[in-house]
């Protein structure tokens, strides 16, 4: 296998919730919503958002204190997603800096794809909202394989839309999810301290680079464009 640092980046894969949004306010309220229309106790919103990260049908297990494969959870997630895509962008905010970061990296020539674990019609309906769904390259979503983060399934299948080795992105998120997704995929992987993951949480994680904020990662893209270039350039033929 080709390491990740043997060439130069591709494409750069951005995870959605905490990295490019601060969405823990819509998630309280679909989650709440979905609880209390069953007659369930509602939560407080930072209980919520520790167990953000996995998908919504996980979040809501945590939530409800139920087993994965518990069907009460189907009554439950239909609530809470239909909630959801009809209020994607009541209190959600872009992470500092994120719609700069999108056009610093997209000047560097570098395709940008985003890989989340949340409902792809929920996904399609926050970025219509925020007006970004066209800056996209590709997306996955929970639904379009048969494999969610930290399993490396969706970063193989998004190198496959996009035509590149796997090991030319850099994903890039705030959760221990995105790293070994990477990590299990072959592919560069930067951890960003955000609303969800505090600095030590992302160290612990151990990616190639942790930053503190968004704004740092045009700067270590670039450098590794840089980089791995020469090392080609002089690589034997």
């Amino acid at each position: 296998m080709v390491s990740a640092f043997q060439v130069p980046p591709g494409a750069v894969v951005f995870d959605l919730d905490g990295t490019l949004i601060d969405s823990r306010g819509d998630i309280a309220a679909a989650v709440n919503h979905a609880l209390l229309s069953v007659g369930r106790t509602p939560l407080a919103a930072g209980t919520i958002a520790s167990f953000v990260g996995d998908g919504g049908r996980t979040l809501l297990a945590r939530c409800a204190k139920l087993a994965e494969s518990d069907a009460a959870l189907d009554e439950l997630l239909d609530r809470f997603v239909g909630y959801y895509a009809s209020h994607p962008t009541d209190f959600t905010r872009w992470a500092e800096g994120a719609p700069d970061v999108l056009d610093r990296i997209a000047a560097l020539d570098l395709p940008i794809a985003l890989c989340t674990n949340k409902d792809r019609g929920v996904t399609e309906a926050i970025l219509s909202a925020l007006g970004v769904r066209t800056r996209f390259r590709a997306i996955y979503a929970a639904g379009d394989g048969p494999e969610k983060k930290p399993a490396p399934g969706p970063l193989l299948a998004l190198a496959k839309r996009l035509g590149l080795e796997v090991a030319s992105l850099v994903m890039v998120g705030d959760g221990p999810q995105d790293v070994e997704c990477a990590r299990r995929a072959g592919c560069r992987v930067v951890g960003v301290v955000s609303t969800y993951s505090g600095r030590e949480r992302v160290q612990a994680t151990q990616p190639d680079v942790a930053i503190d904020t968004l704004a740092e990662l045009p700067d270590i893209v670039r450098r590794w464009c840089d980089s791995t270039t020469r090392l080609t350039a002089l690589r034997p033929r």
